[in-house]
């Protein structure tokens, strides 16, 4: 019976296991669904794939890379970092592949939780951490006839790469972070490319270049790589003023991307239907060189109007047009609310999450919640971010299970539950600090909220707060279960 089970061998998860082993605890296992590690950085592999937040900042703060390639480095290179982190730090042999989780459920007279694999096997823990991340579940749209379509068709995050598709006829539904990374790829091989947009974002240049082997070398000189993270840091911290203070301070952001899109759009009427109508910073700020240039080629047609209908060779859109297509790309995103929600998580006295959450998803920090004792979330609800690295995040929020940890062991307490009252209370700050500022009052809809317009993704405020609130526990915050 391994003391803890973490969930998911991302970032997150990753980052948890070198942090319990560099504290002394080893005795826990990784449960990692798939045959490798990697989470996102696995997954996807599609054309263009790579991080929007720079590279020297994308990574753990104690394992530093002086020899990223890029300002902002491709997918192949961040998954092969991570795979080294797991191998440098001893934490591959703790981690079982294959073992998708598909049941928790938390024993009141044990106390302990027991962890059930899709296989049917059940083992004992006395605690638990999620580390499943947010953008792992794709998102297909509900369009009349989707399932009729009778050529390829694939979400970008389960991108085939047995279709070729060159001189092809390929839609593209969706225009988020990863559509604007694919489709300056595909374009040049495509026939002929429609891109299906239902709202335009707001897009930044991308600031990107490659490192030259000489500038790689000085960065491994003593402080450097450190001094550089730290420049970038202050950089991105700067831009969450508007985010974080007052949604007016975004007009500099939007002052960027109307320039931006001026520049590389010489057209007035495409121009016109790239501009949004929401206040900047409303959804993600998309970063892009080669988007708006891939969309002014000959062979590329860009669709505003709505999709009615999918049939077998072509998609429907509201103004009647019927555009004749091969193979169908879903640039659309991830279920990113429901990842936890669907989850089967029943906690003390029966409680189960869904029933927990029927108001809405609720959290301390992000990381704890009433109800669910010696259950941590990583990247839970609320510690997203609009302009930052989460990795960041993560790092804060390792560290403060660990305290949670050290809390059991100086105790003796068998477990550590937040007190209901204390979580309210923090709930009730984060929605008075949210509501005024650009994600509710941006006049957008996005994956940031739920159904019921409350933001359960954004971290609302700097992310060095977000820090300096979670470097140590408070024991009254907290219920300890002898």
């Amino acid at each position: 019976m391994p003391g803890l089970a973490i969930i998911g061998s991302g970032f997150a998860g990753i980052g948890m296991a070198i942090k319990l082993k560099e504290a002394g605890f080893h005795d826990f296992v990784i449960l990692e669904k798939a045959a490798e590690l990697g989470g996102t950085w696995r997954d996807n592999t599609y054309p263009g794939c790579a991080c929007d937040v720079p590279s020297h900042m994308y990574s753990y703060s104690y394992e530093l890379n002086p020899g990223w390639s890029r300002m902002f480095s491709p997918q192949e290179e961040i998954w092969d970092y991570m795979r080294s982190c797991a191998d440098k730090y001893g934490v591959t042999p703790h981690i079982r592949y294959g073992e998708r989780v598909v049941a928790l459920e938390y024993d009141d007279a044990r106390r302990d939780w027991s962890v059930t694999t899709d296989d049917g096997a059940t083992f004992r823990t006395n605690a638990v951490v999620s580390a499943i991340g947010a953008l792992h579940i794709p998102k297909f749209p509900e369009i009349s006839g989707r399932e009729s379509f009778a050529g390829p068709a694939f979400h970008s995050a389960e991108w085939d790469h047995s279709i070729d598709l060159t001189g092809k006829r390929v839609a593209v539904i969706g225009t988020g972070a990863s559509a604007i990374q694919f489709v300056p790829q595909i374009a040049p091989v495509a026939g002929r490319l429609t891109v299906f947009q239902r709202t335009p974002p707001w897009i930044h240049p991308k600031p990107d270049f490659a490192f030259s082997p000489g500038v790689r070398r000085i960065l491994r000189a003593p402080g450097l790589a450190r001094t550089m993270r730290g420049a970038i840091y202050w950089a991105l911290e700067s831009r969450a003023l508007g985010f974080t203070i007052d949604p007016r301070l975004m007009k500099v952001h939007e002052k960027l991307a109307r320039r931006h899109l001026e520049a590389q759009v010489p057209d007035p009427a495409l121009r016109r239907r790239l501009t949004p109508d929401y206040l900047i910073g409303c959804k993600r700020i998309l970063i892009s060189s080669d988007y708006y240039p891939a969309l002014n080629r000959e062979n590329v047609d860009l669709v505003t109007d709505e999709i009615t209908e999918i049939r077998p060779h072509s998609i429907v859109d509201a103004a009647g047009a019927e555009h004749e297509v091969d193979v169908i790309v879903y640039g659309t995103g991830f279920k990113v609310v429901d990842a936890i929600q669907d989850q089967h998580i029943v906690g003390r006295g029966g409680l189960k999450l869904q029933d927990a959450w029927q108001d809405g998803i609720e959290t301390y920090y992000g990381i704890t919640t009433a109800g669910f004792p010696n259950l941590f979330f990583l990247l839970g609800p609320n510690t997203g971010l609009g302009h930052h690295s989460v990795v960041f995040m993560i790092e804060s929020q390792v560290r403060y299970v660990i305290d949670c940890l050290r809390l059991l062991s100086r105790t003796q307490a068998r477990a550590v539950e937040v007190k209901p009252e204390v979580q309210r209370a923090f709930g009730r700050r984060l929605r008075e600090r949210l509501d005024p500022l650009v994600w509710n009052a941006g006049g957008c809809t996005s994956w940031y909220l739920d159904e019921h317009g409350v933001n359960r993704t954004i971290w609302p405020g700097f992310t060095f707060e977000y820090w300096a609130r979670t470097r140590r526990v408070r024991p009254e915050a907290y219920e300890l279960i002898y």
